[in-house]
């Protein structure tokens, strides 16, 4: 019997990441082997029709969660699915597209843990977090340039936004394994957004990967904060390539069944046409790609996943499957 999809859930605001974050695992991974679902395209009503009732598709009545929940259901069982398609380009439906689970499932949107049904399908769940005014620049940025927004209109809609995303988008936090926040060092100019630093609260209930060996004090090292029973690691933008080789390396030595993905790059984002590479970013991707191929290499075994593995996780805390098999 072919082993279940493994599922992977990104949450956040509009403009935190998402996709940043996302794109590069699917390259490493393979895109022949994702599955990608953005959330967006169960949206219940169009940009018009929004604009007219005027819902916000934060709300969670402006988005089809039963049947989102439904189709991961299907998902995770092996089974195919008829997909909305929302068009951001003019805020339009197109015709449904039928969709194949293949080994990962991807899961990006705004309100992927808002169901208790939805939360327990997802064998990794991340949540993007990064501070207000950060993200508010990257939708303007964003918006303006791809989805044909002025910026006075960009800005109007996230101050009408916010009352939603402050009941219903940032309080799914509480149901991530990892939340994940960008920010520009202290002592770097802010128009800087290349080398951001990350910041990440590792929850407890899937087992991390013991990074206390890189919390040594140095400038451009990790740092590693027990907050109320989670881990608080915080990566420096300005990391020294060899020293984040060295991180890197631990962690593939952790899921050396997964060495075939090592060849491509992670960390690469792009600001406009200008591509860059951020080591904090390579190793937030390759921490949480730890996860799936961890939880990937357990259930081809006959695990339930990575939280079968261990009831409680922590970054000084590493444990794996006792016998993994290629998939």
């Amino acid at each position: 019997m072919k082993p279940r999809p493994i599922i992977l859930g990104v949450v956040g605001d509009s403009a935190s990441g998402k996709t940043t974050i996302t794109r590069g695992l699917v390259r490493v991974l393979g895109e022949e082997h994702v599955t990608h679902v953005c959330t967006d395209d169960y949206h219940r009503y169009d940009r018009r029709q929004r604009a007219e009732s005027g819902i916000t598709p934060l709300h969670p009545e402006c988005n089809y969660l039963d049947i989102i929940a439904k189709d991961l259901v299907h998902l995770r069982q092996g089974e195919a699915i008829l997909k909305p398609v929302y068009r951001h380009q003019d805020g339009t439906f197109a015709p449904p597209v039928y969709v194949r689970p293949e080994r990962f499932t991807v899961v990006e949107g705004l309100l992927g843990y808002h169901l208790p049904e939805m939360r327990d399908l997802y064998d990794v769940r991340v949540f993007l977090n990064p501070p207000e005014e950060l993200r508010r620049r990257w939708k303007v940025q964003r918006d303006c340039s791809r989805r044909g927004y002025t910026t006075d209109e960009v800005l109007a809609e996230l101050d009408r936004r916010e009352p939603d995303s402050a009941a219903f988008i940032r309080p799914q936090r509480r149901y991530a394994d990892m939340v994940v926040s960008f920010l520009p060092p202290a002592d770097e100019h802010e128009d800087d957004l290349t080398q951001l630093d990350a910041v990440l609260t590792l929850n407890d209930g899937l087992p991390h990967p013991d990074l206390k060996p890189f919390v040594n004090g140095e400038p451009d090292g990790l740092t590693l904060d027990d907050r109320e029973g989670n881990w608080m690691l915080t990566i420096p933008g300005r990391m020294d390539p060899g020293h984040a080789a060295a991180i890197e390396e631990v962690i593939w030595e952790r899921m050396h069944f997964a060495m075939h993905l090592r060849a491509r790059r992670l960390g690469e984002f792009t600001i406009g046409t200008a591509l860059h590479r951020s080591e904090s970013l390579a190793l937030v991707q390759l921490l949480i790609m730890y996860h799936l191929v961890t939880a990937k290499a357990t259930v081809a075994v006959g695990g339930e996943g990575a939280r079968s593995i261990n009831g409680s996780g922590g970054a000084g805390r590493v444990t794996g499957p006792a016998r993994v098999a290629p998939w």
